[in-house]
């Protein structure tokens, strides 16, 4: 039972559960835009994408401070940790495109469950782009 609590401690960190907070929220965002896209008449892949844009911004804001605490202070730095948050956004937003395509347009799974698939395997790719990549920590 010890065990099982110190990997609790371990795993669920401040920093994890923030991301997790809004990593539902910005999911949240990401499903809804692209449910109001396709009920509008918007063809699904073109949605998702629109989709995946908006919640990325999200992220970005959100992330930033409240969840990775970033310690970037000048314009250059920020800038810089903006390109590399983008960067590793673009790397996951493509995968979610091709994952998402791959398994509604080849596979043929129903349309939300692929987006569910493709979004919690991009939730994890970007949780550890962000800490490990993105944001700048302090020295």
């Amino acid at each position: 039972m010890e065990s099982l609590r110190n990997i609790f401690k371990k795993f669920l960190t401040r920093e994890v559960i923030f991301y997790a907070i809004f990593g539902v929220l910005t999911t949240i965002v990401n499903f809804v835009v692209f449910y109001i896209l396709t009920k509008l008449g918007l063809e699904e892949n073109i949605s998702n994408i629109i989709a995946v844009i908006a919640a990325v911004l999200l992220a970005y804001f959100t992330n930033r401070k409240l969840v990775f605490n970033s310690q970037a202070v000048t314009f250059k730095e920020k800038i810089i940790e903006f390109y590399k948050f983008i960067l590793g956004r673009i790397f996951t937003m493509v995968f979610e495109i091709i994952g998402f395509y791959l398994l509604f347009n080849i596979i043929g799974v129903q349309e939300l469950i692929s987006k569910l698939i493709i979004t919690v395997l991009v939730v994890i790719l970007n949780f550890f782009i962000s800490k490990f990549f993105a944001f700048k920590k302090s020295n």
